[in-house]
């Protein structure tokens, strides 16, 4: 049951120097460096702990509420620091205030409350629906879940145009691409068809996938990664895009030898991981990775 906090001063500290929200500054610039995040591309939510928030901002005073498009009630209490929508990347570190917002859900899923930043009347991203029927799903099948992070890798995207998008032979793929990839996403890569992005019906089948898979790839649009960490979210979202770039710049050529079904096998027997059923026993040539 959640309750408010006790009246209490929070630290006086300069808004990018909150560990949260420094966090979230350094990867958002990160994805905007790597041609990620290009205008106001991209967006990331990350779950947080009432105490840690607490622990910088009030939360007993919230400075406006919006209406969420659908309710929350499984989130109820939670907090959130997101993106804000219409905001670029590339500006979060030097104003963090004015691009990110610090978030919860009402204790009773019907709203949103905003505790800190989003200045000048700015608003949660418009995928901010999607975010959350992701998070919904993730925490069922993992506790640990924190982070929903969503980019348009340049490979990845690129990749969508000229690889089928049957999502067992899209992840066999990409893990014949790297040694590391199988170890990194044993449970695969899911795909959802092309949809208008900042929808309800994007975001419940996005969410649907979230079922089985960390990752989920927006056709001609970009990716969704998940993760208990930033930094995890941010190593899936990298490693898929590592291994898009190696198929791009290799798809025109013969291919000489790749890794095996059976070196995979031994791949994921070493590092202890399961991988997905059925991808490994696909047959693989040209006609079905291209």
């Amino acid at each position: 049951m959640h309750t408010m906090m006790p009246e209490h001063q929070p630290i006086a500290i300069a808004p990018d120097q909150i560990p949260f929200v420094r966090e979230m500054a350094q990867i958002t610039r990160s994805m905007w460096r790597f041609g990620w995040d290009e205008r106001n591309g991209g967006n990331v939510s990350c779950i947080l702990e009432e105490q840690e928030v607490a622990r910088y901002i009030d939360v007993n005073q919230v400075i406006r509420r919006f209406q969420p498009a659908f309710p929350v009630h499984e989130l109820a209490g939670r907090y959130f620091i997101v993106t804000g929508s219409g905001k670029y990347f590339k500006n979060i570190i030097d104003d963090p205030e004015g691009n990110l917002g610090v978030l919860r859900v009402s204790y009773d899923g019907e709203h949103l409350e905003l505790l800190w930043g989003l200045k000048n009347g700015a608003v949660p991203t418009s995928e901010l629906p999607a975010h959350f029927m992701s998070h919904i799903e993730r925490l069922k099948v993992d506790p640990q879940h924190r982070v929903v992070m969503h980019n348009h890798a340049t490979h990845t995207l690129a990749m969508t145009f000229v690889h089928t998008l049957e999502e067992n032979a899209f992840t066999r793929t990409l893990w014949e691409m790297c040694t590391e990839c199988i170890v990194v996403f044993p449970d695969g890569i899911g795909v959802i068809p092309w949809m208008v992005p900042g929808s309800s019906e994007i975001g419940r089948a996005t969410a649907l996938k979230m079922k089985e898979h960390r990752a989920v790839l927006w056709p001609q649009h970009g990716i969704f990664g998940t993760g208990a960490t930033i930094d995890e979210a941010f190593g899936l979202i990298e490693t898929i895009e590592k291994a898009a770039q190696i198929y791009m710049k290799i798809a025109h050529l013969p291919i000489r030898q790749r890794i095996t079904s059976q070196q995979l096998t031994d791949l994921a027997q070493a590092f202890g991981v399961t991988p997905r059923p059925g991808i490994l026993d696909m047959q693989t040539d040209t006609q079905q990775t291209k």
